[in-house]
């Protein structure tokens, strides 16, 4: 554990971190013990229910000192984890357990809501088990909540400044192709992000220092080639464990809009390595992660710079089905792990970007040729 999770860890840790696990594994429990009670006799529903429980009771035993709170909190660890892999299996095997809202005409899947409060709570468990205090939790919720706005962000920036570019162009050149579209795109998004990046720093009084950008030594070459390879490894285990256990992953917008116009992947084959590797890495990691190195250790900023990452691509994938877009997410979140390491190895943007960079180069490029 580092510096920064020591010192907010005092010798007499209250029970305010655990009451809260408590309560969000509550939740979590809530949501799969209502589907048993509807009459869900599905083994998956009852699996989460049991862990669910399990987590409770951890988290009341550290609360109450009834176990060592190390112990304890591992448990709630554990328990509300598994909750949120097996909720998220359920919901991608169509398992959902809807319940109407009054007064209104929309339904919420109990089992997403459970599966959000398990993450919750794992991740409560997990200051609970290095005894950070609860002042030193709601600075870490509160970062984490304000830099993932500003992940989002930059989302509606880069489609701002794409309308700004697209509007001159379509008076120049009349309707626009999807292909001419998706170069703006691409522009939108590099300009969208550096002035995000660009007003991040300014906002800190940081100046061009910060972003950690130089020659690759023979190391970082190194890391390069370990994490392509890493990746794309990492890519094969998880699609044969997807096929194994029946997982259907959300299909990607961009692939989506591939099928009709397989020309665009020819732009995106470079643009992933000039636009996208460069200008997501230093958002996501140069900015994103390495101020979250001011309130977390470096292995959760790099966790936690991972789950801001892979939510800022719900809406790639906004057509899909919720268990869907979980499993695709949680790739994501995998892959953001392994480029999360590599920046935090070598405090050198120009490594993960590249890595990012050729690694979706790769995959637009083997899109075209299926598609062609």
């Amino acid at each position: 554990m580092s510096e920064t999770a020591r010192a907010d860890a005092g010798p007499a840790v209250s029970g305010t971190v655990p009451g809260i696990g408590t309560v969000f594994s509550a939740v979590a429990m809530a949501t799969a013990l209502v589907p048993v009670r509807r009459g869900v006799d599905d083994p998956l529903v009852w699996m989460t229910a049991a862990f669910a429980v399990a987590a409770v009771l951890a988290f009341l035993a550290s609360r109450h000192g009834a176990l060592e709170r190390r112990v304890a909190a591992a448990g709630g660890v554990c328990s509300s984890l598994a909750v949120v892999v097996l909720s998220g299996y359920a919901l991608n095997q169509g398992i959902d357990a809807p319940v109407a809202l009054p007064a209104v005409s929309w339904s919420v899947p109990l089992l997403f809501v459970g599966f959000l409060a398990a993450g919750i709570a794992a991740g409560v468990g997990v200051a609970d088990y290095f005894g950070i205090d609860t002042a030193g939790l709601k600075t870490r919720s509160r970062t984490t909540l304000v830099l993932g706005v500003f992940g989002v962000s930059v989302l509606f920036v880069s489609q701002f400044v794409m309308t700004l570019l697209a509007v001159p162009a379509m008076a120049a050149l009349g309707e626009l192709t999807r292909t001419q579209l998706v170069v703006i795109g691409q522009l939108g998004m590099a300009l969208g992000t550096g002035a995000v990046a660009a007003g991040y720093l300014a906002f800190r009084e940081y100046d061009l220092s910060y972003i950690d950008l130089r020659v690759p030594s023979t190391r970082d070459v190194l890391w390069i080639v370990a994490g392509i390879v890493v990746l794309f490894g990492a890519l094969a285990v998880i699609s044969l464990l997807f096929r194994a256990t029946g997982v259907e992953s959300a299909e990607h917008g961009t692939a989506q809009q591939a099928q009709q116009t397989p020309e665009i992947l020819l732009v995106l084959v470079p643009a992933s390595i000039l636009v996208i590797g460069p200008f997501e890495e230093l958002l996501y990691r140069n900015v994103i992660q390495k101020s979250l190195y001011e309130t977390f250790s470096r292995v959760g900023a790099v966790l936690v710079g991972s789950v801001i990452f892979a939510f800022v691509h719900v809406l790639a994938y906004g057509t899909a089905g919720a268990g869907q877009i979980i499993a695709s997410l949680a790739v994501i979140f995998g892959l953001s792990l392994v480029l999360g390491g590599i920046y935090e190895r070598t405090d050198n943007l120009f490594v993960p970007a590249l890595v990012h960079g050729i690694y979706n180069a790769v995959l637009f490029a083997n899109l075209y040729l299926t598609y062609v």
